[in-house]
């Protein structure tokens, strides 16, 4: 099959797809936090219908990150992948609406796909960490401006000049989506989807998930490697204190202390995929 017939078809199955995502109905914040309550019992149909809901913000998303070399029926595929996380981790608790929590995963699982699939080079290790940055201060930005940022505001909130984040830019293919508007929407499905900037919790919200998703990890230790654990990493809200202090508190050498640690430590390696994903951004 040569290209040209092979992106024929890669367009056929785009507008036939939109064609079946069109008309589902948006839901009202109320039904969002219903259908959450549901998910939480285990209704799986309650879950494929907030997803269903909001395939069109996929789209809206997805088309963002669109380039010559990356088609967006690919890059839709990813964002349907984080808007299914976030339909089983949504929350009615944290009183926000899906589209705002929702977005925060399908930008993350774009992001990831886009720069694993174009980057060339394998970066030094100071320039991946600045890279981490522009990616989490351009999600934020884009949160708390309502816009897609500015090269100059995302370098200021950086600390890095607007040259370096370029050069990082270039370096990667980039990864920073342009902004696309509404007018070319030649299939009429995002018209009226738009996301709730009302509340911006990006960095709190995954703060507290990663928070919540940590204490969840830890109730599978023992109580004297929990507690070591969050004694270690300030859980309690205190300074850290030294495996000395902790040991006098437990009545255990600080070397037990530290045995301990290192146990505890590798048993929570079972929940490190679920962890790295929060913490990725939050921290």
């Amino acid at each position: 099959m040569n290209n040209g017939t092979h992106d024929a078809n890669k367009d056929e199955v785009l507008q036939s797809y939109f064609h079946q995502i069109k008309n589902i109905p948006l839901l009202t914040f109320e039904e969002e936090l219903e259908l959450s309550r549901l998910i939480e019992k285990g209704d799986q149909a309650a879950k494929k219908r907030l997803i269903e809901a909001n395939l069109k913000l996929v789209v809206k998303i997805a088309r963002a990150y669109v380039t010559s070399d990356v088609p967006l029926l690919d890059i839709i595929q990813e964002g349907n992948l984080g808007l299914m996380t976030a339909a089983g981790k949504y929350s009615h608790l944290k009183k926000v609406r899906f589209s705002t929590y929702a977005g925060w995963w399908i930008r993350q699982t774009i992001s990831r796909y886009m720069v694993n699939k174009r980057r060339t080079i394998r970066l030094p290790h100071r320039k991946e960490e600045t890279l981490r940055r522009i990616q989490r201060v351009y999600h934020t930005l884009t949160q708390t401006l309502n816009r897609q940022p500015r090269l100059e505001e995302i370098a200021q909130n950086v600390g890095a000049s607007c040259a370096e984040v370029e050069l990082i830019l270039n370096m990667t293919n980039g990864f920073i989506p342009v902004d696309m508007d509404n007018r070319n929407d030649e299939y009429g499905i995002i018209e009226d989807i738009y996301e709730d900037y009302t509340y911006s919790p990006e960095q709190q919200l995954m703060r507290k998930s990663s928070r919540d998703a940590t204490l969840k990890a830890l109730k599978s230790l023992k109580n004297r490697e929990r507690r070591i654990l969050m004694y270690r990493y300030e859980f309690n809200g205190e300074e850290k204190p030294t495996l000395k202090n902790i040991g006098e508190k437990m009545g255990i050498s600080p070397e037990t202390v530290r045995q301990i640690e290192i146990r505890a430590i590798n048993k929570m390696r079972n929940f490190s995929d679920d962890l790295h994903t929060y913490y990725l951004e939050a921290i």
